[in-house]
């Protein structure tokens, strides 16, 4: 910050002193620039973590990958796991049976929109009462949706919360 000065003094609304006000931003630019050029060569070095040289082994895989679980609700009422079709009461001991042989896993539950909710409401309770504790409703993205053009294969899941357990 500056002074304008000129001969004469005082104090006076007269007075031939004028502040001279001006921002000077160049050694904030320097600054910014400096801090600029430290974070674009830091931050490639933040990401490349420890450089380990780990050993070769020919164990297998721990987790295979798995065909996803998904019940189907057919138009007609036929209930399916996958593309096996089960009856209404085989539905609960087929899933826990295949709990049992694959482990735990997100069900996917899909229905025919002509179905009635009552009928869909009852496929989710029976795969709660199979112990699957993660359900998603799958659905069809509306066309022209933005957020259903990044699902690979134009299904898009929901997620369920768990359906609640009532007191005795």
């Amino acid at each position: 910050m500056g002074m304008s000065v000129s001969p004469g003094g005082g104090d006076s609304e007269d007075s031939p002193y004028r502040p001279l006000a001006e921002i000077n931003i160049t050694p904030f630019v320097d600054v910014m620039l400096v801090l600029l050029i430290i974070f674009m060569v830091a931050a490639p070095l933040m990401v490349a973590g420890v450089p380990v040289d780990l050993p070769n082994s020919s164990a297998k895989r721990l987790s295979q990958p798995k065909k996803p679980m998904v019940v189907t609700v057919a138009a007609d009422g036929a209930l399916y796991i996958r593309d096996e079709a089960v009856t209404q009461s085989g539905l609960v001991p087929r899933l826990q049976a295949l709990k049992s042989q694959e482990g735990d896993t997100i069900v996917y539950v899909r229905a025919d929109k002509t179905r009635a909710y009552g009928d869909v409401m009852e496929v989710l309770a029976r795969v709660g009462e199979s112990g699957y504790q993660r359900v998603s409703l799958l659905t069809q993205p509306k066309p022209g949706n933005a957020a259903g053009a990044s699902s690979a294969n134009g299904v898009t899941p929901v997620q369920v919360a768990p359906p609640p357990t009532q007191a005795q």
